[in-house]
């Protein structure tokens, strides 16, 4: 199996195109055509992960955090960054960063963090804008049921717990070909009337160009006539955090204690008790204090995370019981969700889990 043949896996998984812009996500180092001995799996790409990657004879590391955030402009070893790049290069070890991509995707890292908390009845915390699109195309009715059956087995057509959802319209298309044109109805330089269907059917957008091959190789014209809009409905699947729902409501002390036992954090940065029942829950994998307002907003007791400034308890303000429990805490399981997907879908090579711990920060 060839790099780029996991990471077709991965991105399957969790699309690069839902990334956030900011992020630096894909094939960082290496080449994607080398033949795969085997993948390591870390939160962090540091120089003792490289190191561990030699010794367990992995020629790819798939990483949550990308090693390289910013442009590089120098590789001379001066930072750890840097040696990093030097070390994995030197021994043909290539690195993939997944990051935010699986910050939104639906089974991803927040659905981790709500498994381990016991939480249920979940939704996207921040529904992503512009991930669905929509599809019309007009078809001629003797091929109108082969052209929608290519467009759901291409992933058309799902909405929400729904699959195979299209809308049909009857109507007359017309067209006439020039010189160089060969119609499949019609004659070229005739005006042709014909009985069509519109079909219209929405896809999320990483599936643009599979919608698109599936339909233009099973319509029956020369030249297939479509339309592509970008939708403003909300995705209920990808976007960052999420909320569910604690079996039992809590006591905000019971909560925490709760929080910290499950995330196996040595300390929260809380805001004020304000003597709650602790039951709808929001969390956001690493630094989320831009969700705060969204966690409100839709009614949670709590809202778990990491990174919180000073200022941001203030945005508490009596409504909301805000919990830091430390960026590496929060992302921590991430590792186990992707070694358990990756074991699920390959079985040729060994997906090992790391031991290194590559949290920078200790307690005292």
């Amino acid at each position: 199996m060839k790099i780029k043949e996991v990471i077709s896996i991965l991105e399957s998984w969790a699309p690069r195109s839902y990334a956030e812009d900011f992020d630096n996500t894909g094939l960082l180092v290496g080449d994607e055509n080398t033949s795969v001995t085997g993948v390591l799996v870390t939160l962090d790409t540091l120089e003792a992960v490289v190191d561990e990657a030699i010794s367990t004879d992995c020629n790819l590391i798939v990483s949550f955090h990308p090693i390289i955030f910013s442009g590089l402009k120098k590789i001379t070893g001066a930072t750890y960054v840097e040696r990093v790049v030097q070390k994995a290069i030197k021994h043909d070890i290539a690195i993939y960063a997944i990051h935010t991509a699986l910050d939104n995707a639906w089974e991803g890292v927040n659905a981790k963090i709500c498994a381990q908390l016991g939480l249920t009845n979940r939704m996207v915390l921040i529904p992503q804008s512009g991930t669905i699109k929509k599809l019309r195309t007009f078809v001629p009715l003797s091929a109108a049921d082969k052209v929608r059956s290519a467009l759901f087995t291409a992933g058309a057509g799902a909405i929400g717990n729904y699959e195979h959802c299209s809308f049909n319209v009857a109507g007359k298309g017309s067209f006439k070909g020039n010189e160089a044109s060969n119609p499949t109805l019609g004659t070229k330089g005739e005006l042709h009337f014909e009985e069509e269907i519109q079909i219209g059917v929405t896809f999320q957008k990483h599936l643009e160009s599979n919608v698109l091959q599936a339909l233009k190789a099973v319509h029956p014209y020369e030249e297939v006539a479509y339309e592509i809009t970008t939708l403003e409905n909300t995705n209920q699947h990808i976007g960052m955090g999420m909320v569910g729902e604690l079996e039992q409501g809590l006591s905000e002390k019971d909560f925490l204690n709760h929080l910290k036992s499950k995330m196996k954090t040595e300390g929260i940065r809380h805001s004020a008790f304000l003597g709650h029942t602790i039951h709808k829950v929001a969390v956001l994998g690493g630094s989320g204090s831009f969700a705060i307002d969204a966690a409100k907003r839709l009614g949670a007791d709590a809202f778990v995370s990491a990174d919180f400034k000073y200022h941001d308890f203030f945005k508490a303000e009596g409504a909301i019981l805000l919990a830091d429990i430390g960026h590496y805490e929060s992302e921590q399981f991430t590792k186990e969700l992707l070694v358990s997907f990756l074991n699920k879908k390959i079985s040729n090579f060994a997906i090992v889990l790391s031991k290194i711990n590559t949290n920078p920060i200790s307690y005292y």
